[in-house]
């Protein structure tokens, strides 16, 4: 081999392992930091090991909040309205939390109950925008038509 074709192997090598070093580095720091989000009925159907940090959201189901009287401990279930599950929690809960409200809790499973670090409350989810609540309106209106159409072909008319 040349000496000029081994110098430029020579420097692609190590810009490959040093580009391979800073990826994997990359890497691993962002799996330390991502939290998935599950459903209480993905996290039923056994998706999510004991001790994996994940996100889980739902509702907060109606008569399920239970709060400690001499501590800042609160338990709840939040549900899919398919399945629920329980959350256990120590901290100061958002100003925003009640029950038949959204909830996205920050934690791990341990033994069948969520252990969140983090609750936050969703907002009201019937905002919606002019612009998006114009669009679906549009859409609605678009669907009725051809179900009308369709309707007035079939008596006669």
């Amino acid at each position: 081999m040349k000496p000029h074709r081994r110098k430029k192997l020579t420097i692609i090598a190590f810009i490959a392992t040093g580009l391979s070093v800073a990826i994997g580095l990359s890497l691993y720091a962002l799996s330390n930091s991502i939290d998935l989000f599950f459903t209480p009925t993905q996290v039923a159907a056994g998706e999510v090991m004991n001790g994996q940090r994940i996100r889980v959201g739902g509702m907060v189901k109606e008569g399920s909040v239970v709060r400690s009287q001499d501590s800042l401990h609160v338990e709840f279930m939040a549900t899919d309205y398919s399945h629920d599950l329980l959350i256990r929690y120590d901290g100061i809960l958002p100003d925003l939390f009640r029950e038949g409200q959204g909830v996205v809790a920050e934690g791990m499973m341990a033994n069948g109950s969520f252990e969140a670090s983090r609750v936050l409350a969703k907002h009201d989810e019937n905002y919606m925008s002019v612009e998006v609540k114009a669009a679906l309106d549009a859409a609605e209106r678009d669907r009725a038509l051809p179900a009308a159409e369709t309707e007035g072909a079939a008596d006669g008319s």
